[in-house]
């Protein structure tokens, strides 16, 4: 039975030993090639001088050694954090310095431009480099991924977790302020695991495409999903929507999680999805922020026998709804119900249940709540509370994870995302969810991207402005979309200014960076 993450790997590897089980390019490696370099590698970092406990970063394209680090980390009982490619020396810096980070796993390439930040990470005690050879020009101790895998068969000892030690961290970027570190336990990750496989219908027979990046919950969990039921998981790297599709059929794919940014891309005519037929592909999933409706009813159209799976999560609780395909046509924009094993109530400011149509607060309970914050228990304390109305649970209270998400259920017990409660916009004393209106943007047929903000305002406090992307190259009409947007929302909710851009600026996972378009308005207005 799994109770930690690396034991997942080893269950799948006794049963499919000669399965494929992680393919890059031209790479390919099966369950016992994957297990031989995990233990090569967990061996190799416990005579470096990891222990129990010790973070470990991974600063890594995706990658054949992206994966066995992360299960290696695992097996050698220390922590990994997974570091998103996208990022900055800076950015890298922050991390490391915060989760008080003791090696990194990284390239000479990226080595490079992290020299600056080396000399203020005292905690940093070495690094493992890829390549093999000696030019790093770096004065932390230096040691060679290739050699570490060797050491499989030199005996350690390697102190032992149980389900309930810290894993992993994934740094996740709030509202303000830098990221920060929400903590997994390995039985969070397992748990995860297997109820997404439960309702997926997950088997060693699907082929899962990973292009999601593992620093962000979704993707870890596509990882962990695959190795878990023994399937193959292929990797890859892209710059255009088509390559996604070329990919999907050369390996027939099963599977492929998304974001929103993702499917709009697919959805476009460029990107070949509608002029191909996908036999294998079973289903597909979309995270990170509700689809837009035209995407979706475009997707559905290019794939009618692939099952369509909308999903709603957070990094501090991983997943916490799913919509059943069989309910898209009767609820295209509902977030779903609990995922198994899941509790989700819906409270207001008392923390009393609300009662159906009313706007409430999503809390989330269940085995995939995280250990908080790292390095932060004044802000874990505002997200992790004990349950609001439980009964005495033998003297002890249970932590449930306010989500700080606005929803509202309807008769059936479905939910409905509303807004967060820190980026609703208030204008001339009305509440406004910027979702609402940015899928009235999308309804136009003018914009592939809409990203809605409020601004400081005398008059109204905040006023709504919406920043566009136009679906061609020629302009858009803002005199038509207005017209549009006045027919579609009530006067409080229109945007009082619009912004042509060429593109949204987003963050390393893919999501639109309001925060970032936040601080350019009000650069902007100052």
């Amino acid at each position: 039975m799994s109770f930690l993450i690396h034991h997942m790997l080893r269950d799948s590897a006794k049963r499919v030993p000669e399965k494929p089980a992680l393919v890059y390019r031209a790479q390919s490696l099966n369950y016992q090639e994957v297990v031989t370099q995990v233990s090569g590698l967990a061996a190799g970092l416990s005579q470096a001088g990891i222990k129990r406990g010790d973070r470990v970063g991974i600063y890594l394209d995706p990658s054949i050694e992206l994966v066995i680090s992360i299960f290696g980390i695992s097996q050698a009982s220390a922590v990994f954090v997974p570091i998103n490619g996208l990022l900055l020396a800076e950015q890298v810096g922050h991390i490391a310095q915060d989760c008080e980070m003791r090696c990194l796993i990284t390239t000479k390439k990226r080595l490079a431009g992290l020299q600056d930040v080396l000399s203020t990470l005292p905690r940093l005690e070495f690094l493992v480099v890829i390549e093999d050879g000696s030019d790093v020009p770096c004065s932390t101790s230096v040691y060679w991924y290739h050699e570490l895998l060797k050491m499989g068969e030199i005996s350690c000892q390697i102190e032992p977790c149980i389900d309930k030690d810290l894993a992993a961290i994934l740094y996740t970027s709030g509202s303000t302020g830098k990221p920060k570190g929400v903590m997994l336990s390995h039985s969070n990750v397992v748990n995860g695991s297997s109820i997404v496989s439960m309702y997926l219908e997950i088997t060693e027979r699907d082929k899962i495409l990973a292009v999601l990046p593992f620093s962000f919950d979704a993707g870890l969990n596509q990882l962990m999903t695959a190795f878990q039921q023994g399937c193959t998981l292929v990797l890859m790297t892209f710059v255009f929507a088509k390559e996604i599709v070329q990919m999907l059929l050369k390996e027939q794919i099963t599977g492929l999680a998304g974001v929103p940014t993702l499917w709009n891309l697919l959805s476009q005519t460029n990107s070949t999805l509608q002029k191909q037929t996908f036999p294998h592909l079973r289903y597909i999933t979309n995270t990170g922020g509700a689809m837009p409706q035209h995407v979706l009813a475009l997707l559905r159209k290019a794939l009618p026998a692939t099952s369509v799976y909308l999903m709603y999560g957070l990094t501090e609780a991983f997943r916490s709804t799913y919509l059943p395909p069989d309910q898209l046509e009767q609820r295209p924009t509902s977030m779903g119900k609990a995922i198994p094993n899941t509790e989700i109530l819906v409270v207001n400011e008392q923390n009393e249940p609300v009662k159906p149509g009313e706007v409430g607060e999503l809390v989330h309970r269940g085995p995939t709540v995280s250990l908080g914050y790292w390095g932060n228990p004044e802000m874990t304390a505002k997200v992790l509370r004990p349950h609001p109305y439980q009964h005495s649970n033998g003297g002890t209270e249970e932590m449930v994870c306010f989500s700080g998400d606005l929803v509202k259920m309807d008769e059936d017990g479905y939910l409905y995302f509303v807004g967060r409660r820190d980026s609703m916009i208030k204008s001339a004393g009305f509440r406004i969810s910027r979702t609402e209106v940015e899928e009235a943007l999308y309804q136009s047929g003018q914009i592939k991207e809409a990203a809605v903000i409020g601004v400081p305002d005398d008059i109204l406090g905040q006023a709504v402005t919406a920043f566009v992307v136009g679906q061609s190259q020629e302009s858009v009409d803002v005199s038509v979309l207005s017209a549009f947007c006045a027919s579609k929302l009530p006067r409080y909710m229109m945007p009082k200014t619009f912004h042509i851009l060429e593109k949204l600026p987003k963050t390393p996972n893919g999501k639109i960076d309001y925060t970032n378009l936040q601080a350019m308005k009000v650069s902007a207005n100052a």
